[in-house]
């Protein structure tokens, strides 16, 4: 099944892997990436849209065995302030159920930060784009396929 996410991947001609699972009833889809799969949680990143306090939003890549440093993405992208979004929001903007967000394929193109952990591993991987099917690739691509920002955003 096609999604945005692989669309795009195909469009920039980025090698990668789709893979189907079950996803969970209910939350902890990271989780379930990982116990389903058999991956190392440090290489499969989850997508979260933050909002700045400039108004912006931004999606942002932290591996699943992280959390999210709010003040180390504000400071990244410029900001004062960032706040996760409101998951009806979230799902506005990126037209992915929250489980399914991709940090490839949005809805709205937002701005990409991508912790500097997930680069480091051979193999990265990521939503396709809805619950149930991951996408795993070079994180070099990854980051090339979306112009991501590299950082220490994640704790």
């Amino acid at each position: 099944m096609q999604t945005p996410a692989t669309a795009a991947l195909e469009a920039a001609g980025v090698a990668h892997r789709t893979t189907e699972y079950d996803p969970p009833a209910g939350g902890g889809y990271g989780d379930a990436v990982v116990a389903s799969l058999g991956l190392d949680p440090d290489t499969v990143g989850k997508t979260l849209v933050a909002s700045l306090d400039d108004d912006r939003h931004v999606l942002a890549v932290v591996a699943v065995s992280a959390t999210l440093d709010l003040k180390a993405l504000a400071r990244l992208a410029g900001a004062k302030r960032a706040a996760l979004a409101d998951p009806a929001v979230a799902e506005r903007l990126t037209g992915c159920v929250v489980g399914g967000i991709s940090p490839l394929g949005s809805r709205r193109p937002l701005p990409v930060y991508v912790d500097e952990q997930l680069t480091i591993a051979d193999e990265v991987h990521v939503s396709g784009g809805r619950r149930g099917l991951e996408l795993s690739l070079d994180p070099a691509e990854l980051v090339r396929a979306v112009d991501a920002t590299v950082g220490p955003i994640a704790t």
